[in-house]
């Protein structure tokens, strides 16, 4: 069984190393999960981001668990926990383009905020 470091940092690579343990072609996971084969070779090269429904399609379609899928992908914490984006994706009272946009905007906010908490350790550094 493959320990946590052993498996691969992101959820592209991940599908795609599950699809080849299961012996399918990009083209038949594609047809089962029901998207579109370049689509799919995008999200396993990491050009695209699978939305939560996405994943659970592809999911259902390698056999594997859905909550595992989206720990992977970080849409569940890892005690867990849905994360904000599975709330967004889960949210059907959105239309598809506002949960893209609330999804854009949170990951916006998250990564400046680990640019700013680097910036702000390099500079404690340096003034030490």
């Amino acid at each position: 069984m493959a320990t946590p470091k052993d498996l691969p940092q992101d959820i592209g690579s991940f599908i795609r190393d599950l699809r080849q343990t299961a012996k399918i072609s990009l083209r038949q996971l594609a047809d089962k999960a029901g998207v579109s084969n370049p689509y799919l070779s995008q999200i396993e090269r990491g050009l695209r981001k699978p939305s939560a429904e996405v994943l659970a399609q592809i999911a259902s379609a390698l056999r594997v668990s859905t909550p595992a899928m989206y720990l992977r992908a970080g849409l569940l914490d890892s005690d867990g926990q849905p994360g904000v984006l599975a709330a967004i994706a889960a949210d059907h009272e959105l239309t598809m383009a506002q949960k893209q946009s609330l999804s854009q905007i949170y990951e916006t906010f998250r990564n400046e905020n680990a640019r700013t908490a680097a910036d702000s350790k390099t500079s404690e550094e340096t003034t030490s």
